[in-house]
């Protein structure tokens, strides 16, 4: 398979930029627009910004933790957004006890609210699955090339319908390295993302496209899953950052 290729930004960059940034990766062909839901980023909200200024670009969510935002409020919310091309990525948060019931139930409540397509994070096998079966599939993240590869023909062979897509945090410019740096060490002291590396026995490090790595780490990764969701590492916050950012990703 060759997978699309989306540009995923931080919710915390607020509506107004994200409405600037939407525009330029339509522009520059990618397939989708997906941003993170943090306390200080609401997804939904952005996505609504984004809407507005674009036509056909797929908007989503990645993700938006049911943990913390209810499910009524998430479908009350996305009732204002275009759901034929919305796909509302959901996961199940910090709270881990009862994370596969909780999941389970959000993608049924949104399958009856929303016509959007749901997508699922998933870390381990058992949300794969759910997400493979239940909703329209997983969002990876934090995999070396290689490992997406079984995940992917799982979830391919539990829900035939399944889309598999994997967040890879990137940067181009060399003057964002060392917030990838910051980024990659922050995720790794995460209990559950630690757990994960090693399982899987890889570094975190080992998960990221860097400016002299990204020609050959894309071609890797797009032959691994059907979405490659390429999430903006850049210098600073400004919309010119982002659109640099998307010129040189489209030009590569």
């Amino acid at each position: 398979m060759t997978a699309l290729v989306s540009i995923g930004v931080a919710g915390a960059l607020g509506p107004d930029a994200i409405a600037r940034i939407a525009p330029e990766v339509e522009a520059a062909g990618f397939h989708a627009l997906w941003v993170n839901d943090t306390p200080d980023g609401d997804a939904l909200a952005a996505l609504a910004a984004a809407a507005r200024t674009t036509a056909t670009l797929t908007l989503a969510t990645g993700v938006v933790p049911v943990d913390r935002r209810p499910v009524a409020e998430i479908a009350r919310a996305a009732r204002h957004l275009p759901h034929d091309r919305l796909v509302l990525g959901i996961g199940s948060g910090h709270a881990r006890a009862g994370a596969l019931a909780r999941v389970r139930d959000a993608v049924g409540q949104l399958r009856e609210h929303t016509r959007a397509r749901v997508i699922v994070g998933a870390l381990g096998p058992k949300m794969r699955t759910l997400a493979a079966r239940d909703a329209d599939g997983p969002l990876l993240s934090w995999l070396t090339p290689a490992a997406p590869r079984m995940p992917a023909a799982d979830a391919h062979r539990e829900g035939g319908h399944a889309h598999v897509a994997l967040y890879v945090r990137t940067a181009l410019d060399p003057a964002a390295r060392s917030r990838l740096e910051e980024e990659t060490d922050r995720y790794a002291g995460f209990p559950n993302y630690a757990a994960n590396f090693a399982r899987l026995d890889i570094a975190a490090a080992d998960t990221v496209l860097t400016p002299d790595g990204f020609a050959t780490g894309i071609r890797d990764y797009r032959d691994a899953v059907d979405e490659v969701v390429l999430r903006a590492i850049t210098p600073g916050d400004d919309v010119a950052d982002y659109a640099a950012f998307i010129e040189q990703a489209a030009r590569a």
